[in-house]
């Protein structure tokens, strides 16, 4: 621990499991102060007490939630100095049979509770005239995409342009607005979801030879949380061991044929 995020207060949304828990945990390795929220109430509660943080539970869906989080992170800490916004569902759903409830449904956690967790931190970080403002993004959507994702690849291009506009409209107030890409990641619902076969099958696919960690996404997060961020806003970090690069499916040194 360095104590890159010593005293800051840290809400982090969509934090039971997963990219959101590895995120808190990193924070709170660097000593941020935390309110973890997500939908999982049992989960969610388990991974605040592990790291000695406060817990809501929490629908981003909604903005009273929204406001809910942000209003306990003021109560217990008296500020907010960075805000997480994780939560994300992506259910598989090609497009001729995605219904436009389902379509609804993914928009609302993925962007409306991007743009709710953003304008409920809004206020008291305008006050204090400083904050972090940080989100997950994916490269899907805004470089790539695959069947069955076009509400979640819609969902995440569309956080990467609410991330300029913020950007540009909140940085009178001090606020930095920022968003990683993760590629893709070895979460607990990656292993519960998908195959040993499906797994190597996206492994084979990425030059550095393995999927993500939380962990590795959780650095870059915490990067653009510190202070050594503060001159950046209005972008994203692309954290996905290289998987953009390749023209093609062989990118060895020496592919065959050659």
């Amino acid at each position: 621990m360095s104590g890159r995020l010593a005293d800051k207060v840290a809400l982090v949304i969509g934090a039971a499991r997963g990219i959101g828990k590895g995120i808190a945990r990193r924070f709170a390795e660097e000593g941020a102060r935390l309110v973890l929220a997500d939908r999982q109430a049992e989960a969610g509660q388990g991974s605040a007490d592990a790291l000695g943080a406060q817990f809501i539970a929490t629908d981003i869906s909604r903005f009273e939630d929204a406001e809910a989080a942000v209003a306990l992170a003021m109560s217990a800490y008296g500020r907010l100095d960075i805000i997480v916004q994780n939560a994300g569902i992506y259910p598989w759903q090609l497009i001729e049979d995605t219904s436009p409830e389902d379509w609804d449904r993914v928009m609302a956690v993925n962007l409306r509770g991007s743009f709710n967790a953003a304008k409920a931190a809004l206020p008291p970080m305008r006050a204090q005239g400083s904050g972090r403002m940080l989100f997950t993004s994916s490269i899907t959507g805004p470089h790539v995409t695959s069947p069955g994702h076009g509400h979640y690849a819609a969902s995440k291009a569309g956080i990467n342009g609410l991330i300029r506009s913020a950007a540009l409209e909140f940085s009178a107030y001090g606020i930095t607005v920022n968003g990683v890409e993760p590629g893709n990641i070895l979460t607990e619902a990656m292993q519960e979801h998908r195959g040993p076969a499906f797994i190597a099958d996206m492994e084979s696919a990425i030059p550095l030879g393995r999927l993500g960690s939380a962990r590795d996404v959780a650095n870059a997060f915490l990067f653009l949380a510190s202070d050594e961020a503060s001159y950046i806003t209005g972008t994203t970090i692309v954290v996905d061991g290289g998987q953009l690069l390749p023209e093609g499916n062989d990118f060895r040194m020496r592919p065959s044929g050659v």
